[in-house]
């Protein structure tokens, strides 16, 4: 999967506000809904926050990658977001995210959504993407980075 086929530039948000993890999961869907990728915003946040529910999507090194399966989009929809200021996002490693990439897919369609998830997590395995991405300063530049 090329994650240029599901992100572009309008999906790339570099200056997120909130600091909560719900707070950064609402503008994160902000961004899926302005773009039309998702009909039912409350449907979409409700099966995002379920999955949080679960188990925190936040990762290690400062990523975290809230998603859900919902009925509320027909295909695969992603978005980044950068922040600011680092977040407690009940991370693995127990420290703060700044970079987030959420996904949601229909309930009837696995492989694109793990096929997505592992391909964003071996991207951010290195420390010098992720570092690439903190710096960026246009979403053209960080769709660059994940393209590389």
């Amino acid at each position: 999967m090329n994650l240029k086929t599901v992100i572009n530039t309008d999906s790339i948000d570099l200056h997120l506000k909130g600091s909560t993890k719900k707070e950064i999961i609402n503008e994160l869907l902000d961004i899926l809904h302005k773009n039309g990728k998702i009909q039912d915003r409350e449907a979409a946040l409700a099966a995002v926050m379920d999955r949080e529910e679960k188990m925190s999507t936040g990762m290690k090194h400062g990523i975290a990658i809230p998603h859900g399966k919902t009925a509320t989009t027909q295909d695969l929809v992603a978005c980044i977001g950068i922040s600011d200021n680092p977040v407690d996002f009940d991370s693995l490693d127990k420290l703060p995210c700044r970079i987030f990439i959420m996904t949601l897919s229909p309930v009837e369609k696995t492989g694109p959504h793990l096929q997505f998830l592992a391909e964003v997590s071996l991207l951010f395995k290195s420390s010098e993407k992720r570092d690439e991405i903190l710096k960026a300063q246009t979403p053209e530049e960080v769709l660059e980075i994940l393209s590389e």
